[in-house]
């Protein structure tokens, strides 16, 4: 059967900015709008301080490793993949204008006991015993601010079986150490050896490093240039505690804020087992949703002198039940706007991109070498949109093609409007923009919008915390 779908429209690429004053400073490319213009905190008065003193934590005798890779992040490099994208690497303080530097503290510069590889090869459950060595070691770091701004842990490709538990235990190393150190308020790099030491483009590995690194000492280093003003984007992600003492299952809810600009700070997160299932995916109460859109309020409130927002976008990647639009508008009733968006990532469609023929020729079109250009949208009916965020982006590359998976057919996003109205170009390119909002990576794009890719990571890592208190937590404690 034939059907006829309504034309497509294509949203420009996001620009970036660079300042928080000159509206010229902006780029649709972070890593070249860096090089152009520094980032964007350098000109806020709570600037990061020079320097950025990283403290570290590494294997018996492996500490000047984790030195010396500190130190190469101020020499230059030159891209060896990615060419089409990534600019030559020109030294750390000469893409932020500050320095990063090792702790100066010798009481800063930790390593872990000689014998662990023996007691690793030996351990029945190496993610334990990896886990309870390192939770030992770390008892030395305080918080962030006094001697060191964050800490630097190396992981090598040797404890590999201590990095998960088995199928019946749902540990991850890297969340558990990120959880364990918030609770401290200490931000952390962990470098795994074949990602960072060895990676054979270390421009890639500077860019990267880099760019994390200055986020988590403090930094900001781009937002969106063209925000919707007086708006707030709300990431909704869940996941379930494993164990309760008392045979309960206890449902982790986090919630970030991000401001119209993309810039999201910090995010809160609470426990509640008022949540039920439907299929394999739970959903809150009304009460639930309720409490967590009032927290996610007062947090936008607090950064904004007590201002409300004028419109709300809430995201998640499950649908919105009744009594979760219920408790959502009776916390959000005030506001002039509110949109309850999901966002499935397996919509079932694909997208093809035809080169028309040749003027003249009675053939018929071929495939494009390169997919859907990113920011194709295309209109399923009055509440439904397919929207493609990974995709060829020329625009950001100076006209040239760059396809950022290299290859395969992207799928696109579909957005469900559970609540709200209007059009949908102001809320679809609010989600392309903040797919550009990671700042824990070098990427030009994430497929999924910051709202939901921090939500989701946030969620799975808090749930290693012994312990959740009604503050916000920073985010960059968690990236």
């Amino acid at each position: 059967m034939n059907a006829q779908l309504p034309g497509h429209t294509r949203l420009p690429e996001p620009q970036l900015a660079f300042h928080p004053e000159r509206e010229q400073d902006r780029s649709p490319h972070p890593l070249r709008g860096l090089l152009e213009f520094g980032p964007y905190s350098r000109s806020l008065l709570n600037a990061v301080l020079d320097p950025i003193r990283v403290a570290t934590l590494a294997p018996h005798g492996e500490g000047s490793r984790l030195v010396h890779f500190i130190s190469e992040l101020e020499q230059p490099h030159p891209p060896r993949e990615r060419k089409n994208y990534l600019p030559d690497w020109p030294g750390f303080s000469k893409v932020f204008g500050l320095r990063a530097v090792r702790a100066d503290d010798p009481g800063a510069q930790v390593e872990l006991p000689a014998d662990l590889d023996q007691k690793l090869e030996r351990a029945t459950k190496p993610h334990t015993l990896l886990a309870e060595e390192l939770t030992r070691a770390l008892r030395a770091f305080g918080a962030a601010g006094g001697d060191y701004d964050l800490l630097m842990i190396l992981l090598p490709d040797r404890w590999q079986a201590g990095f998960e538990g088995p199928e019946s235990d749902p540990f991850d190393l890297h969340d558990y150490l990120k959880a364990h150190l918030a609770m401290r308020g200490l931000p952390s790099q962990i470098v795994r050896e074949n990602r960072g030491l060895s990676y054979f483009c270390r421009c890639s590995v500077a860019w990267r490093q880099g760019v994390a690194l200055y986020c988590k000492a403090g930094g900001v280093p781009w937002k969106l240039a063209d925000p919707e003003p007086e708006t707030a984007h709300i990431g909704l992600s869940y996941a379930l505690r494993p164990h309760a003492e008392d045979g309960r299952r206890f449902l982790t809810c986090c919630s970030q804020v991000f401001d119209s600009d993309g810039a999201g700070l910090e995010f809160v997160a609470y426990e509640t087992a008022d949540f039920r299932y439907f299929g394999e995916n739970p959903f809150l109460s009304r009460a639930e949703m309720r409490r967590v859109m009032a927290r996610s309020l007062t947090l936008y409130q607090e950064r904004h002198a007590g201002r409300v927002p004028r419109r709300v976008l809430v995201h998640k990647t499950t649908e919105f039940k009744a009594h979760e639009v219920e408790g959502a508008f009776d916390a959000l009733g005030h506001i002039a706007t509110v949109d309850l968006l999901q966002i499935k990532q397996d919509a079932g469609w694909k997208g093809v991109r035809i080169d028309p023929p040749a003027p003249g020729s009675t053939r018929r079109g071929t495939p494009a070498r390169y997919p859907l250009e990113r920011g194709t949208m295309l209109a399923l009916g009055a509440a439904e949109v397919l929207l493609w965020t990974a995709g060829d982006a020329p625009e950001a590359t100076g006209g040239r093609s760059y396809f950022k998976e290299g290859k395969g057919i992207p799928e696109p996003l579909m957005l469900v409007r559970h609540a709200g109205h209007g059009g949908w170009e102001d809320t679809a390119g609010a989600v392309l923009g903040l797919t550009k909002m990671n700042w824990n990576n070098d990427a030009l794009y994430d497929r999924l919008p910051v709202t939901l890719g921090f939500a989701s990571t946030l969620a799975h890592t808090v749930v290693h915390m012994s312990k959740l208190g009604p503050r916000p937590y920073p985010v960059r404690y968690f990236m």
